[in-house]
């Protein structure tokens, strides 16, 4: 047999022993059952419905020249706060920015008196709010379509709500915001309003819900993803113990309690509350003195000792007598 078919044929038969050797052979760690020892602890848990969501404004106001013209300066910035009646910025018509134009030509004294004779026009603030928009410069021509600045009221959280929870959520409902730039900034926020009207997103009915935020603050863009989790239920002061604790046998809920001639404890039968994804409430059954017993797994490692090598050549060393 040519000696690189051998090869090819003899390597594939000899690692397929060693595998199998290894696998019998070697020392398993074993693991087995323990019971630990807890008591029931007193806090606060809630139930959340959680979503997500955009930042956005509760009225958004374009501000548009009422006719074609050249804007001739701005007076506010985006963020700014104005009031009713501001002024935000001005603006020449197309026929007095044509005159002022060829009066530039004429000499000073004639520019002055066709600004003063043919009066600019000013863009007011109809409402109190922000100033979110205001990109457009001195001397760019505008016409009655474009935006020149853009208002908005109040900044809002607008959730896209499941169909399958809608039904959880109630007006007044207290939820908390986390901004997806921002995720270490947490923010309190109010349900005001859930709308009539659904949508579908991505093949999935959902129907939007403004929050109002406790308080807006200045990280806070018109556009901004957030996460909101809504307050379903909440306990305070709750007699509470881990789900790993709680057993269920039909409809009925019970807990191991200690008991020093059973080492895995008594059936304690318990009335249940709201569960968090960690601890459960228990409404009646047991009280925060009483001990309760959770199985969990403990693993062991290998025993040396009784392990043998597969790869020596005759197993486990015999122990010589001496004579």
């Amino acid at each position: 047999m040519n000696k690189k078919v051998k090869y090819y044929f003899i390597v594939p038969v000899v690692l397929s022993v060693v595998i199998f050797l290894a696998f019998k052979f070697w020392p398993k760690n074993d693991s087995g059952e323990v019971w630990k020892e807890i008591t029931p602890m007193i806090g606060g848990i809630e139930t959340i419905i959680s979503t997500t969501g955009t930042i956005l404004p509760k009225n958004r106001l374009e501000i548009k020249p009422p006719v074609n013209g050249r804007l001739e300066s701005v007076l506010v910035k985006e963020g700014q706060s104005v009031k009713t009646g501001d002024v935000l910025a001005w603006m020449s018509s197309t026929e007095r920015a044509a005159l002022l134009d060829a009066a530039q030509g004429q000499g000073e004294d004639k520019l002055k008196y066709w600004q003063e004779t043919y009066k600019p026009i000013a863009l007011l603030a109809p409402i109190k709010g922000e100033v979110i928009v205001a990109t457009t410069q001195p001397g760019q021509t505008v016409t009655t379509a474009d935006a020149v600045i853009v208002l908005s009221d109040q900044l809002i959280i607008r959730a896209q709500v499941d169909e399958t929870d809608i039904g959880k959520i109630k007006l007044k409902q207290k939820a908390t915001v986390s901004l997806d730039a921002y995720q270490d900034v947490e923010v309190n926020a109010v349900v005001e309003h859930i709308y009539y009207e659904s949508q579908t997103v991505n093949n999935v009915t959902i129907y939007e819900v403004d929050l109002i935020p406790e308080k807006v603050l200045d990280i806070f863009r018109s556009g901004m993803n957030v996460t909101i989790n809504f307050v379903e239920q909440s306990r305070e002061n709750a007699l509470l113990v881990p789900l790993e604790a709680l057993h269920k046998e039909g409809e009925e809920s019970f807990v191991m309690l200690k008991d020093s001639a059973l080492k895995e404890g008594i059936k304690q039968k318990v009335k249940v509350g709201i569960t968090d994804d960690k601890n459960v409430e228990i409404l009646s059954g047991i009280s925060k003195t009483d001990a309760v017993m959770i199985k969990e797994k403990k693993y062991l490692l290998p025993k040396s000792s009784t392990g043998t090598n597969p790869f020596m050549p005759f197993g486990k060393k015999k122990e010589t007598k001496s004579k």
